[in-house]
């Protein structure tokens, strides 16, 4: 039975769009894998051959040979259109693998050396009066505190320059700020530990040392973020809401207190997390402003103050009579900041979804 003239035309189409063409095969599904492992294999062996195997060589040259293979095996049988189709979608896997690689090496070799160094004595004890050895509760409660008060500090400014620069500023002034800010995203870190050193010495004079200085060095660092991520997130609030509620009377502030900041507050908490998670690995700064100190201080207005980014650092750099002790407990300094971003990220995530609100 012949199908009428439209419904062929639409299976002429669904056919060109599908790439089967004038060939009606297909591949099996197994067919992207075996190409990508084959050429994997193949480059392997010649690498072998040639006296110069690596794993990323491997798996750059696989790559690009699995393209060439799935595109040279997909034309005969399904056409050239499903051919290419195949070839883009296996270079866009590839790039995204490549583009992984770094991350998922960087967190195999930390968790794999870090986990030798992890132990109770590392997150109870501190380093004082012990010769090659000691934890880092002191490094871990230095951070803690540290990056809280740069948060406490760095937050209501940044959300109050966001909203004045979004919802009230205009014209040149508007424009300067927005200016300031961008150059600040991209200022260098160790420019900020030394205006904070240099603030405080005016006041205290040459040597002084503090964990509230690193704070302000690292408080210079998260407001610009800050800034642009809540500034992104208050333009999404929808002009309607903010009409509606000038409709009924409300003032300006009122609206943006009791509107705008509930509509946007999810999204301005994950800025804050964002912000946070970037600040607080920063090592070049709190040399400068915390020095390195062997002891608890819970008090960031006196005396120097331990963190765990200068902690590893310190024990990478001078790791002492049991080098390799020193080293590993460099490599848990580093898990466990991995671990405190990730916590991060998993609340930023959790106050979203709780409190994201949809915008219409």
């Amino acid at each position: 039975m012949t199908p009428p003239p439209a419904q062929a035309a639409t299976l002429s189409t669904r056919s060109l769009l599908s790439g089967e063409g004038s060939r009606g095969g297909s591949l099996p599904s197994w067919a992207p894998w075996g190409a990508f492992v084959g050429a994997l294999a193949f480059c392997g062996l010649v690498e072998a051959a040639l006296g110069w195997f690596t794993i990323a060589l491997m798996v750059v040259f696989g790559a690009l040979v699995a393209i060439l293979a799935i595109y040279a095996w997909s034309r005969p049988i399904e056409g050239a259109r499903r051919a290419k189709d195949r070839a883009v979608t296996m270079a866009i896997v590839a790039a995204f693998g490549v583009a992984m690689a770094p991350l998922v090496s960087l967190l195999y070799e930390v968790l794999t050396r870090g986990a030798r160094g992890i132990s109770w004595e590392f997150f109870t004890s501190d380093a004082r009066g012990v010769v090659g050895g000691g934890g880092a509760a002191h490094a871990i409660v230095g951070t803690l505190i540290i990056t809280a008060c740069a948060v406490v500090i760095a937050v209501p400014i940044g959300i109050m320059a966001a909203i004045y620069m979004n919802e009230y500023g205009r014209g040149p002034l508007r424009r300067a700020l927005t200016f300031f800010v961008d150059v600040m995203t991209g200022i260098p870190s160790i420019v900020a530990g030394l205006f904070a050193y240099a603030l405080f010495e005016l006041f205290f004079g040459p040597g002084i040392r503090m964990g509230i200085m690193g704070s302000i060095a690292l408080t210079v660092l998260m407001i610009p973020i800050v800034i642009r991520s809540a500034e992104e997130v208050l333009k999404i609030v929808p002009n309607h809401l903010r009409e509606a509620s000038y409709a009924l009377g409300t003032p300006k502030w009122k609206t943006i207190v009791k509107v705008v900041l509930p509509t946007a507050f999810a999204g301005l908490v994950t800025g804050v997390m964002i912000a946070t998670a970037r600040i607080i690995g920063e090592t070049a700064p709190l040399l400068v402003t915390t020095g390195v100190v062997d002891s608890l201080n819970t008090d960031p207005f006196q005396g120097r103050m331990q963190n765990l980014a200068v902690y590893a650092y310190n024990e990478y750099r001078s790791p002492g009579v049991m080098k390799q002790a020193s080293y590993d407990r460099a490599w848990a300094a580093a898990l466990t900041l991995i671990a405190i971003v990730m916590i991060l990220n998993v609340i930023a995530r959790l106050v979203y979804r709780r409190y994201k609100t949809e915008i219409r």
